[in-house]
């Protein structure tokens, strides 16, 4: 899938006009069912089958809030199937309505920035299930898993909970990121997908519960290891591309410690400072060629790359500086490349300077609680997104490190950090 892109100077792209906010739309039977024909080529080669647990409890038209675990672009298929014939509305990052605002708007989707705090959102949902009487579906973890386990969840959603008061449903799915990880580059593996439907709350459980609850509930429901269910389900990936671009979300050598050296090619990652090399296995583990196996499951790995990023953080020595070509978001017509520029993030957050000196944007530690980052975005390349409600800066990193995973690594552990600081100088204070 590719996006709409055009080149303008930076003086430019500030002087577009902004657009005009409109309320969200009902889909209408026709897209519903449209949606759900669209999607039948790719359940059916994948023999997806699904189950529902509690359903019974949700009116034929009741509205509810969808809440579903993001793995891959097979996702928004599964949950127009499942939810047929009942309308609702996806809650979409923004880009998504680049040169297709009227196409998207006419499916029903709610555009959002993500990890921005953005109260028009909210006002939209609440007009959707109030006035629109129209389901919504939302993936509250705003971005794809990189190592096949959970991102973290807003501090809000208790919250928007307790506001839109309907009943919440919780879609799972399995499969679905062993079938498409997203550091794989768009190659798609043979592998069954299946989903579970569960009425999950009430109106009544989520009105004599508090926020703290909801959330802990949600954050337990969105605990899952992909890599984990592959192993105890003995599924079994046999493609000789499946360890292709491992080294986006493995980018540190355990052996050696050696960063943005590695290389992960066919069924094999190694790292091309110290040579060592590991297989991934036909089901889903890490295995040294020669040599003691570190890390035999990829989550572990990725947590112990987060640890590293930590320690980094903790003794002021983690710091990013790298040259980026540069576009901007500021309407749905079209991405703009403005130029290029340079990167860094420290202790004091984001810092992006460039097009001849024209810009020079600064994003403070607590502005998000992770990054919008991904891999292969939107085919143009590895990317690093921030900005605010006026423009989104997406940078895209010049040269062959993989930056990607540690800088949302980075941004997410800074964040606990200070918000944590804070707290405990608080608690003193008292």
């Amino acid at each position: 899938m590719k996006i709409k892109t055009a080149q303008m100077s930076y003086e430019e792209v500030l002087a577009l006009p902004t657009e005009v906010h409109e309320k969200p739309r009902k889909q209408s039977m026709l897209f519903r069912s449209l949606l759900k024909i669209l999607s039948i080529v790719d359940l059916k080669a994948t023999k997806f089958k699904y189950r529902t647990i509690g359903m019974e409890r949700l009116l034929p038209d009741e509205p509810c809030l969808v809440l579903m675990n993001h793995s891959s672009f097979i996702d928004l298929k599964i949950a127009a199937t499942l939810l047929y014939p009942r309308p609702f509305n996806v809650v979409c990052t923004s880009d998504g309505f680049v040169g297709k605002n009227w196409l998207m708007k006419m499916i029903g989707c709610i555009p959002t920035r993500k990890f921005i705090s953005d109260v028009t959102l909210v006002r939209d949902m609440v007009y959707t299930v109030k006035e629109l009487k129209s389901s919504i579906l939302m993936f509250p973890e705003a971005s794809y898993s990189f190592d096949g386990t959970a991102t973290p969840l807003p501090e809000s959603i208790g919250k928007c909970l307790k506001l839109l008061k309907v009943p919440v449903v919780m879609i799972s799915t399995y499969g679905a990121f062993a079938r498409d990880p997203l550091y794989n580059g768009l190659k798609l593996r043979k592998v069954k997908v299946s989903a579970d439907m569960e009425y999950l709350l009430s109106p009544e459980e989520i009105a004599e519960k508090p926020a703290v609850e909801l959330n802990e509930i949600l954050e337990k429901k969105f605990s899952y290891d992909h890599f984990r269910w592959q192993q105890e389900n003995k599924v079994r990936i046999d493609e000789p591309f499946r360890a292709d671009g491992l080294n986006r979300v493995l980018y540190k050598c355990p052996n050696c410690h050696a960063e943005g050296e590695m290389t992960g090619k066919g069924i094999h990652i190694v790292c091309g400072h110290c040579k060592k090399e590991y297989e991934l296995t036909e089901y889903g583990f890490m295995k040294a060629v020669k040599g003691e196996t570190e890390f035999p499951h990829i989550p572990d790995w990725y947590h112990w790359e987060r640890e590293c990023v930590k320690e980094e953080l903790l003794q002021d020595t983690y710091r990013l500086e790298v040259p980026v070509a540069i576009y901007m978001m500021v309407n749905t017509k079209c991405i703009y490349q403005v130029g290029t520029g340079t990167l860094s993030h420290s202790k004091e957050g984001f810092h992006l300077t460039g097009c001849e000196g024209k810009l020079d944007y600064r994003q403070e530690p607590l502005a998000s609680y992770s990054l919008y980052s991904d891999f292969c975005w939107y085919e143009i390349g590895d990317v690093i997104c921030i900005g605010n409600d006026k423009a989104q800066y997406y940078c895209f990193p010049e040269g062959d490190r993989d930056i990607v995973a540690k800088t949302r690594l980075a941004t997410e552990e800074l964040y606990k950090m200070i918000k944590e600081n804070r707290a405990e100088r608080r608690k003193n204070e008292l």
